[in-house]
Parts: C-alpha cells; structure tokens; sequence
C-alpha cells in the first residue's frame, strides 16, 4: 500500500483529497491550523477525516524543517501532495511576508526534503491567478504569466522552485493551476460559502465589480479525481490547468444560487472593481485531456445544488 503525505488537509482541497485518498491509501495529513479562517471548519474537516484508519494527523508548521524532516523519516511516504499555503488576494496587499514564508519558503522546504529522500512523486496545487488579465480565451499554460498580486507571484515563484530543486532528481512531479474551486466545506473566505452564509444569516454582502465578473468554476470532486489519477500517470515536469472551461458570469451565479437554495433575494451591495482580481477566468483544459484522457466536468448548476445540500446538512 502506497504511503502518501498531504500539506494542508484541514483546508478545503487538501481536506477533500486526503478523504478520497484514505480509502485506498495510507495517508499522513500535516496542517498547522492557521488563524487565516474560523479554525472550527478546519477542526470539523479533520474530524472527520479521524474517522479512517488509514488516515493520521499531524499538527506541524512547513517551516520548521527539522520537525518536517522527521515525519518523512518516520512515515516515509512515496507520494507528496503539497496542498498548504496561504491564500487570499486581497488578504495578501495587507500581509505579503506572510506569502513569502508560508507559499515560497515552504515549497522550497518540502520539494529539497522530497529531493533528498527520493520521494517517487511530488505535485503541487499552484492558481490560476498567475495569469492575471489575459486577452485571448480560454488560457493556455504557455500563456505569459501576469501576476496582479503579492498570492500569485509566490505561486509563480513556488513554481520555479520546483523546477530547479526536482528538475534534476529523481523525484517525478506535477503542477497543477487550480481554477475557483468550490464544493463543500469549501473557504468561508470564498464567494460562493461567504454568499450562503450572508443568505443564512441575513447579512449584507458585497458584490465586486458589480457582478460583472466571470469565474471558471471547478468541482472539488473534479479536482480530487484528478489529482488521485496523478499519482500513477507517467507525466513529469508539467504545468496543467485544472478548469471546466466554461466560466459564468457572477450575476448569473448569485441567480442559480438564490433559486437553488429557495430564497427570492438577498441583501446584495455592488462595489467597484477591486485591485488584485481579474475581470476573467477561462482556463483551457485541453493538455489535461491530452494527458488525462476524457475527463468529465461537473455541470455548475449540478455542482452548486451538491454544495447547497451539503451546506445546510452540516450547517456551514
């Protein structure tokens, strides 16, 4: 039975991959809890992931190496998903250091650590954000890259630490740029749980650039199937979007979720447009597929009714 390490399974992505994975594999999840969001979604995620016996748990901050060397010597995994990192555009105009040490630092930590101990495979969760405003559609991985804030250029930079710390060992490895994910137990901080907890709690929320902005939407189960069929796949040293490539428009989305969720309106504030986001996301898939085979893509009506469902089951 493969041994596979995750960074940051109490977050959203990482909490959804280590779950999955945990049926087949075993798997080590490392998180240091942060303050960044309510750490009780945080601490309800790895309850349940508590709940598999092939799952353990280790309280670890990525930048204390030495600690982090020990749990690779300890479990020695064969695959490492680094999922951890700090996210947040608008968060990261208020707190850049924090990006610095938390996504760049510790990138160049666990790539060195998977480099030394000949981890079979490493594969990273970089962002769409790291293109920024393009002018062509939909956005291929050999676009310039264009990073409108402090989040993306520490994905940038993560990125070419990979490259220079993997490209010539014997660590295989993937980056992935991640396209809005969304899904269950996803980031508060995101539009799509911050809008269902404005319409739970009768709150005001603000609607940037008016609702004229369009997002690539990716299902979390999407993302996880991916990423499980990544771990077997003879590909290395390749970028590969991860996008439905079918954005939506953010007034239309605000539509599907009121109907879905059975309310008529909600107290909605329009706001200018806000430095650091980009007006669209429309990621091509098409390396994806050549390298994935035929991937089916959540429908975002489908993907937004499991959300809703799932939101009012667990209460947040």
């Amino acid at each position: 039975m493969k041994k596979i390490l995750i960074t940051g399974s109490s977050g959203f992505i990482g909490f959804h991959l280590a779950k999955n994975l945990s049926k087949i594999y075993k798997v080590i999840g490392l998180d240091n809890h942060n303050n960044y969001y309510s750490k009780k979604i945080k601490k309800k995620r790895l309850s349940i992931l508590k709940k598999n016996e092939n799952f353990s748990f280790k309280k670890i901050d990525l930048k204390n190496k030495n600690e982090l060397e020990k749990v690779f010597n300890k479990f020695k995994p064969s695959i490492v998903f680094h999922i951890a990192g700090q996210p947040g555009v608008l968060y990261s105009f208020k707190n850049p250091k924090s990006y610095k040490l938390n996504n760049t630092r510790t990138t160049d930590i666990v790539s060195n650590l998977c480099k030394k101990n000949n981890i079979e495979k490493f594969i990273f969760a970089s962002s769409s954000s790291v293109y920024g405003d393009q002018k062509k559609f939909p956005i291929k991985e050999h676009f310039k890259v264009n990073p409108k804030n402090p989040y993306a250029k520490t994905k940038i930079e993560s990125e070419k630490i990979i490259f220079k710390n993997l490209k010539k060992s014997k660590t295989d490895f993937l980056i992935f740029r991640f396209f809005t994910v969304y899904g269950s137990f996803g980031r508060p901080d995101m539009f799509i749980h911050k809008f269902l907890n404005s319409i739970k709690n009768k709150k005001t929320i603000k609607l940037h650039n008016k609702g004229m902005n369009f997002r690539d939407f990716t299902y979390i189960d999407d993302v996880v199937s991916i990423l499980k069929m990544s771990i077997n796949k003879k590909i290395s040293k390749k970028i590969l979007n991860i996008c439905r490539s079918k954005p939506i428009l953010t007034l239309d989305l605000v539509k599907m979720i009121l109907k879905i969720y059975g309310v008529k309106k909600a107290n909605l504030r329009e706001t200018k447009f806000v430095k650091g986001e980009m007006l669209k996301t429309h990621g091509s898939n098409k390396n994806l597929r050549k390298y994935f085979g035929k991937i089916k893509f959540t429908d975002i009506k489908k993907g937004i009714k499991y959300t809703i469902k799932n939101y009012k089951l667990h209460k947040m």
